[in-house]
């Protein structure tokens, strides 16, 4: 992605002087109508009330300091009293939950970096970041100073450590390297639950929506001859690329550019479509949230056209939406019968990240109940 091709203009006053640059979002955070100058003597109590007001401070200090600043603004978002949650539902926690997440994002958002053309910080005490922001925005042609949240910046610089570092896939006896603004495979249990499964053929398979690309490296280590990978994300099908290289898998897997299938017919797909029915708030929030269940609907749909008539489908779902409340079990039954499938078998896993015993958690009674699954769908007129 170049950085230049969402970027919109912001205005301000320093030294007596109007001052312009390039706004940037990756989030899409609308550019701030009023900007003032903090540095290293700014109070916390003053920038967090000039944030709270949706006013943004351009730092001129110290980068350590503005790191500093944002735990600061951080820890007064979290002393704010909250508001009772008796005996509320758990549909209601969740939106409830999504909402403080916004305006949390909202608020810390607020302290902003100035980036150079070159994406050096102009800053005493700076990370080189050049190499980060050059992954996370692509190549800078412009020169032109862009401002960006130091939050979003500390995100491009954990991404960069991931995409570096990898994570470790047990089931695949490696690391994927997840790209910035790619969902990373950090809950096991999906990928172990297609590694134990039984393959209705080992003679081509679709995997909708591959994002890094790790189940299509892994049905490639489980004897598939030819996969067919899918993605809408240029930014995720590069990046499934880089980890097909890395396993030495290229000639068995061939990525598309497509919305949910490729053309043709396969006795094997395999989709992991985002598990919760809720309107995404940012770019990365899409392999999370799937509004209006469009994406788990059109794969659904989509099965009588591209599957064979003795092929199975492998749908991995959580059943976290149900323990909010976003999604009924017999709804998703229902939509099973409307697209012409039936269940073979159900292999059902326990998460076991940190959110899932983690009392503290907003949604902990509903994630502690929570139950991810691989249902092994078939067309209905299957012999």
């Amino acid at each position: 992605m170049n950085l230049t091709h969402t970027a919109s203009f912001v205005e301000w006053m320093e030294n007596d002087e109007l001052q312009r640059a390039v706004w940037h979002s990756e989030n899409g955070a609308p550019a701030p109508k009023r900007i003032v100058i903090a540095n290293d003597a700014t109070p916390a109590d003053v920038a967090y009330r000039l944030a709270c007001e949706g006013t943004a401070l351009l730092w001129r200090g110290d980068y350590q300091n503005a790191r500093q600043l944002l735990q600061a603004l951080t820890r007064r978002i979290d002393k704010r009293p909250k508001k009772s949650k008796t005996d509320i539902d758990a549909k209601t926690a969740f939106h409830l939950h999504r909402q403080a997440q916004a305006q949390r994002a909202r608020i810390l958002g607020m302290l902003l970096l100035p980036l150079n053309g070159d994406f050096s910080i102009p800053l005493r005490r700076a990370p080189d970041v050049s190499e980060a922001c050059q992954q996370a925005y692509g190549a800078r042609h412009d020169g032109q100073t862009t401002l960006v949240s130091l939050r979003e910046i500390l995100g491009v610089i954990g991404a960069h450590q991931w995409r570096t570092k990898g994570v470790e896939i047990n089931a695949l006896g490696g690391r994927i390297h997840p790209y910035y603004g790619v969902f990373s495979p950090v809950r096991g249990e999906y990928i172990d639950l297609v590694a134990q499964a039984k393959l209705p053929s080992t003679e081509l398979a679709f995997d909708i929506g591959t994002g890094t690309g790790v189940l299509a490296v892994l049905l490639a280590q489980k004897g598939v001859q030819r996969i067919v990978a899918t993605d809408m994300s240029l930014n995720a099908l590069a990046c499934a690329a880089e980890n097909i290289h890395r396993f030495a898998l290229n000639p068995s897997i061939e990525l598309k550019h497509t919305d949910l299938f490729p053309e043709g017919r396969a006795p094997l797909i395999v989709c992991n479509p985002p598990w919760l029915p809720a309107r995404p708030n940012a770019a990365i929030e899409f392999a999370l949230y799937d509004d209006n269940s469009q994406m788990l609907k059109g794969f659904l749909n989509g099965l009588s056209a591209h599957l064979t008539v003795d092929g199975e489908a492998f749908l991995i779902l959580s059943d976290l939406a149900e323990h909010l409340a976003l999604r009924s079990r017999a709804e998703l039954l229902s939509w099973f019968v409307e697209a012409g499938v039936e269940v073979i078998a159900r292999h059902d896993a326990r998460p076991q990240h940190a959110k899932a015993f983690d009392k503290n958690d907003p949604l902990h009674l509903a994630r502690s109940k929570e139950v991810t699954s691989l249902w092994r769908l078939r067309l209905v007129d299957a012999p």
